[in-house]
């Protein structure tokens, strides 16, 4: 399973390609060569990295879908999933952080939509309308969310490794943003928001609701 090692198999053809360009140039140039592409090397292992973390079981809790720094809570009239008032939380990922998306609750994948569009930075305001985006709508017998993956002026490729009707556990590893993006996720309002603008979250391990008793 993906989210069971610790880099992205996704990330292997970067790491691997800066490492056979190091050689290329380490022949070409001397040692002084290989140093930036093996720099570069670094970084991909870095940034492709999967981390185990710890899911809180209590099937109340939502459990942010990405690392990074919440950018927003905004209040919405409806969604197109949710069908009623909801409040979104705006996950902006810098090129330092984690950038796998984990499944926010258990549940099925009912809702996918993908929409191609622009890639302006991520974390400006109006990335959720304007950049390409890949939007799950999750629901399991208590509540529904969705969440979003959206590209940005880095991230110029959105991975996703599953489809409707698949099953997923919470936490469980679901899909990739290339290189600095933001994640989004909706949660109706007998949901309980725990975080606020500015918070610092990790993905699949940080509760960002509880469902209302």
């Amino acid at each position: 399973m993906v989210n069971r090692i610790p880099l992205v198999s996704d990330g292997y053809i970067f790491i691997f390609g800066a490492l056979a360009l190091a050689v290329v140039l380490a022949f070409a140039f001397g040692p002084l060569g290989a140093v930036a592409p093996v720099i570069l090397a670094c970084y991909f292992t870095y940034f492709f990295r999967n981390p185990k973390r710890k899911i809180p079981e209590d099937p109340c809790l939502i459990v942010s879908p990405a690392d990074g720094t919440v950018q927003d809570v905004v209040d919405l009239e409806d969604d197109e999933f949710i069908k009623g008032p909801c409040t979104k939380v705006i996950i902006f990922l810098s090129v330092f952080n984690v950038h796998v998306n984990r499944s926010p609750i258990e549940g099925e994948i009912k809702c996918q939509k993908y929409v191609c569009g622009r890639f302006r930075p991520a974390y400006k305001d109006e990335v959720g309308f304007e950049n390409e985006r890949h939007m799950l709508g999750i629901e399991n017998d208590r509540l529904k969310v969705t969440v979003t993956q959206i590209a940005g002026i880095l991230a110029r490729r959105i991975v996703s490794w599953v489809t409707l009707d698949d099953r997923m556990e919470k936490g469980q590893v679901y899909g990739l943003i290339r290189f600095g993006s933001c994640t989004e996720i909706v949660m109706p309002k007998d949901v309980e928001v725990l975080v606020t603008k500015g918070d610092k979250v990790r993905g699949g391990e940080t509760v960002v609701g509880r469902i209302k008793d």
